[in-house]
């Protein structure tokens, strides 16, 4: 399990008030069908933040997958984007200790405070880092969030390790930044 979600889950019980287990079986009782839903109900009625309710939800869905099955099963049949996928891990872990890597069914959340940047292997030779800015301009290599809708504001495509150079540590830098 990657070092900073183990500490979102250790730290559960002091910051939420219940531990992971709790947190399941309550999603479970309450058997959502629709993320928004469970994530209004952990945030209104239990004041759980974005960041630990996100995290509760994807892993009371996926409580047979661990976040290593969930990324292996995402680079499945695209192994060639996974040094992409770990270099853009290893850029991220840099920014700071309150990094949380949340993966998902489909891409990889990273979170500060609230969610600043997505790893997503948007096709056999092409991932998608989608990056939240407050307010920054689009060009040629950061184009509008695209697929990513309001998740991320940005999107920078990458085909090649090469293309994870200072202006797109820079780019995730800034949005690590602004998600404070």
């Amino acid at each position: 399990m990657d070092k900073s979600l183990q500490t979102m889950i250790d730290n559960m019980p002091e910051k939420t008030g219940k531990s992971l287990v709790d947190w399941k079986k309550l999603l479970k009782k309450k058997s959502f069908t629709k993320h928004a839903e469970a994530m209004k109900f952990l945030k209104e009625e239990h004041q759980v933040t974005h960041g630990f309710a996100n995290t509760i939800i994807q892993l009371s869905k996926e409580e047979n997958d661990s976040p290593e099955d969930l990324v292996e099963n995402q680079y499945n049949g695209k192994e060639n984007l996974t040094p992409i996928y770990k270099e853009l891990i290893n850029r991220v872990k840099k920014l700071g200790e309150d990094v949380i890597i949340t993966p998902k069914k489909t891409s990889v959340s990273i979170i500060r405070k609230r969610q600043f940047a997505l790893i997503k292997p948007a096709t056999k030779t092409r991932i998608d880092l989608g990056l939240k800015f407050t307010d920054k301009a689009t060009n040629k290599r950061l184009e509008n969030s695209g697929p990513f809708g309001t998740m991320c504001t940005h999107r920078v495509q990458i085909t090649s390790l090469d293309q994870i150079d200072s202006e797109l540590s820079n780019w995730l830098k800034e949005a690590y930044y602004d998600a404070k």
